[in-house]
Parts: structure tokens; C-alpha cells; sequence
């Protein structure tokens, strides 16, 4: 786990990942920030934390194969999600899915 007051212009004591589930278009919680309101490290953090959540298998389903994983971001955009954030975790998660999905105990290729 990475401790948030280690990573430069992230101040300790601030409530970064209490706000990675507002939604870009301000119907997430718990304040209903939108847009640039949310903190920008939020932003990445819930795009870090869906794209986990759809890749990692589940007692109750298998994880969803990469693919399928950055089309569900790349449609929530504009709602849920920074556009410029999940363009920029994009490239990112392409370089980084082998290591991802092993971790994850699956395969960038899973079955739906």
C-alpha cells in the first residue's frame, strides 16, 4: 500500500480517498464533487479502483478480460470518470496488464 503524504503535492491528513467514489459528473458521494472539485489523485484512484474490480476474479465471477475492462472506462468518461485521466491510464494499463493480471490471477485475455 502506498502511504499518500510520501507522493509529492499530496499533503498528509487530506481526504483523498474518501472522494474516489465522486463521479466526474457529480452524482457519486460522499459530497457530490464534480469535475475539477474532486481531487485530482481521487480521479486516478477510482479509475485504478474500477479498472481492479472488473480485471480481478471474484468468488462470484471471473474478472473481465482487459479489453472489456478499458471499453467500460472509456464509456463511463464524461460520467463517472475523467476523460483525461482514463485517457492517460490507458497507455498504462496496455504497458502494465501482464504484471496486473497476474497479480490479479487471471489473463488479459479471461473469458466474460
Amino acid at each position: 500500500m502506498v502511504d499518500l503524504a510520501t507522493i509529492s503535492g499530496v499533503g498528509a491528513g487530506q481526504p483523498l480517498p474518501l472522494h474516489h467514489h465522486e463521479n466526474i459528473d457529480g452524482t457519486g458521494y460522499p459530497a457530490g464533487l464534480k469535475g475539477q472539485d474532486i481531487p485530482l489523485v481521487s480521479r486516478i484512484v477510482s479509475i485504478i479502483d474500477a479498472y481492479d474490480a472488473m480485471v480481478s476474479n471474484r468468488c462470484y465471477r471471473k474478472g473481465l478480460p482487459h479489453a472489456e475492462a478499458v471499453r467500460r472506462l472509456v464509456h463511463s468518461s464524461h460520467t463517472q470518470f475523467d476523460p483525461e485521466v482514463v485517457q492517460t491510464f490507458i497507455p498504462i494499463a496496455e504497458q502494465e496488464a501482464a504484471d496486473v493480471f497476474a497479480a490479479a490471477g487471471t489473463s488479459p485475455a479471461a473469458a466474460l
